[in-house]
């Protein structure tokens, strides 16, 4: 077990790595190019909506289970049946609310549409976290990293079969996009559960009420965690598409820079999987986490200082290399006039969307632990708060300026939720404050700025401008002690 914790979270963010980006930016990328940003701002808000709604879908069951059983391995074969159970009972209900909700906010009969489609993969998205939290509880991280990236595998194959069919071009060209993600999903939730049940020593349909009230009862806390954390991550290009008059545009020009933001936070998002069981049973067994806790926050936020900074100077370039390639080929003076506005636009979005990225990766971390020590109280009114702020913000800022508004607030909330996190686990556990680790990391961001500031000024490609700053921000972690050949082997010691 000394080994585990290394190599499988290694194995987990490698599959990631290399499968999640060449879906984000070689497929979903180029469905929207192809679908237009109008059509697919609409399916980034639906996508955002439903997603709001999934306490109902899960009700916290998916994290109280992981917490669980890898505290207790034994109750695995009894609860899996009657979660099970439960799992599909509550899908069936969130179908219904969402279907009403949408009626009530506005949505016509081809939104209806797509909201019921995408309900439907919700449903699947949390039924295989839930089946891989088992995984993840029982240790199983190497089986667990393979179904991470399954979904998004077949995805990449039909998706360059549907982007070189043109079928996308079509008025209904997003419905198809959305009909092959169900079909992924459902073939990787097949598999997963084949796997799980040959874990079981048994398994049957079964609808026990005394212990799905108890279970909904002790995954409530969990429950109202997802609900706010998702209003406060998710609202944002809902309240986009709803508050403007091209609020369709609005919401897929947002939806840019945040797919960027959303690959990067499947490092922090993996790391947090794997960290939630280690929490749970170093805590179980009275071990001291403050180490671990320790390591983990440098070695993750040591790139995120990186790319956010990164990501902060080369705005334009990225988002240009990434969405605006043919600018330069635009003849039309009208079309390359939008198009010149929705680069500007975009970049800034992204780049305070990707300042945030320090904000989230903390919170993963430290949000993480204090989910295995079961001090969900202090989470749910941290939660609350920046659910509160995040929709007052947006509100606020949002008509006055439009996406970019949101993005401030965006950025606002997670450094604010972010810091309480630290402070509650800075109470409840006694950590020392190590203001060595401090001036290092102030040093280090200093540093990093400095040599973004002057790679901008090198002669170079942009392209191997970045590459250059990467490589010198990488030294000067080593330069400065922030990251180093030992911490790297105290790994080794926690599983």
């Amino acid at each position: 077990m000394q080994k585990k914790f290394l190599t499988n979270l290694g194995l987990i963010l490698f599959l990631n790595l290399l499968i999640k980006p060449i879906y984000i930016f070689g497929i979903e990328k180029a469905v929207q190019e192809q679908v237009g940003t109008a059509a697919y701002g609409i399916y980034f808000a639906i996508f955002n909506f439903s997603f709001l709604l999934t306490i109902i879908l899960d009700f916290g069951i998916t994290n109280f289970n992981n917490k669980n059983i890898a505290q207790n391995n034994h109750l695995f074969t009894k609860h899996f049946s009657s979660l099970f159970t439960l799992k599909l009972i509550l899908a069936i209900i969130y179908i219904i609310i969402v279907v009403i909700i949408g009626l009530v906010i506005g949505y016509d009969t081809r939104l209806m549409k797509l909201l019921l489609i995408q309900g439907f993969n919700m449903f699947l998205v949390f039924f295989i976290n839930y089946l891989r939290s088992n995984l993840a509880a029982l240790h199983l991280f190497k089986t667990d990293g393979v179904i991470s990236v399954m979904d998004r595998s077949i995805m990449i194959v039909a998706g360059v079969v549907l982007l070189n069919s043109g079928i996308l071009y079509s008025e209904n060209g997003i419905m198809y996009f959305v009909y092959t993600q169900t079909c992924s999903l459902l073939l990787t939730a097949f598999i997963t559960f084949l796997i799980i049940v040959r874990k079981t020593h048994s398994f049957r349909l079964s609808w026990n009420w005394p212990f799905s009230l108890m279970i909904l009862k002790k995954s409530f806390p969990f429950a109202i965690l997802t609900l706010l954390m998702s209003f406060y991550n998710r609202i944002d290009s809902v309240m986009i598409e709803r508050m403007l008059p091209d609020g369709d545009v609005q919401s897929g020009i947002y939806a840019q820079g945040f797919r960027i933001l959303d690959a990067t936070n499947m490092i922090a998002f993996l790391v947090a999987g794997v960290l939630l069981p280690v929490f749970s049973r170093m805590l179980k067994q009275r071990e001291s986490v403050e180490p671990l806790v320790k390591l983990i926050t440098t070695l993750l936020l040591t790139p995120a200082i990186v790319i956010a900074v990164g990501c902060a100077f080369y705005k334009t370039e990225l988002i240009g290399y990434l969405y605006y390639k043919d600018i330069g080929k635009i003849i039309n003076a009208d079309e390359l006039a939008t198009a010149t506005l929705h680069l500007q636009e975009s970049s800034k979005i992204f780049s305070l969307l990707m300042l945030s990225f320090i904000a989230v990766s903390t919170s993963y971390i430290y949000g993480t632990l204090l989910t295995a020590n079961g001090n969900m109280r202090q989470m749910n009114y941290m939660a609350a708060s920046g659910m509160i702020l995040n929709i007052v913000f947006n509100y606020i800022l949002i008509r006055q300026f439009e996406a970019y508004g949101s993005a401030m607030s965006s950025m606002c909330t997670q450094f604010l939720t972010a810091m309480i996190q630290v402070a509650i686990a800075q109470k409840i556990f006694k950590f020392k404050v190590n203001y060595r680790l401090i001036n290092i990391f102030i040093a280090y961001l200093a540093g990093v700025i400095a040599i973004n500031y002057g790679s901008k000024m090198l002669h170079f490609d942009w392209l191997v401008n970045f590459a250059i700053m990467v490589v010198c921000c990488g030294l000067w972690a080593f330069v400065t002690g922030i990251i180093s050949i030992k911490s790297m082997f105290r790994l080794l010691k926690y599983g």
